[in-house]
């Protein structure tokens, strides 16, 4: 029997490393569900993006052999999605706890675009 999310079930929580090891190794499939332009101003390289305001289960990117592991800006919306996903019968391996300013402060790396050329960089 598959479970399932009830509101104040603990949500499995991946740390930022644990993340990015993961994503570094082909392990997961990472899923921002923060909002087009918070995403456009600073991304995790390699993260797909898919709003929570229009979140749906049956149009999230899958891969197969990588486990879906959801990220936004401090840990909320994600594990809302991630509630969501499970709810759907979809095998989700967790959440980032803490959201991407979780992953900076753990001093991983993120992508930008400047405003001024539109060039993507590096941010360390």
């Amino acid at each position: 029997r598959k479970w399932l999310p009830m509101p104040g079930d603990a949500i499995p929580n991946e740390t930022a490393r644990q993340v990015h090891d993961a994503l570094v190794n082909g392990q997961i499939m990472l899923i921002d569900v923060r909002e087009p332009a918070e995403f456009a101003v600073e991304r995790i390289g390699g993260a797909v993006l898919c709003p929570l305001s229009t979140f749906d289960t049956l149009r999230l990117p899958l891969e197969v052999g990588k486990a879906i592991v959801f990220q936004c800006g401090s840990g909320k919306r994600s594990e809302h999605a991630y509630a969501r996903a499970v709810q759907a019968g979809l095998s989700v391996r967790g959440h980032m706890g803490g959201g991407i300013g979780a992953w900076k402060a753990a001093g991983l790396p993120t992508l930008t675009v400047d405003p001024a050329t539109g060039a993507v960089q590096d941010r360390k």
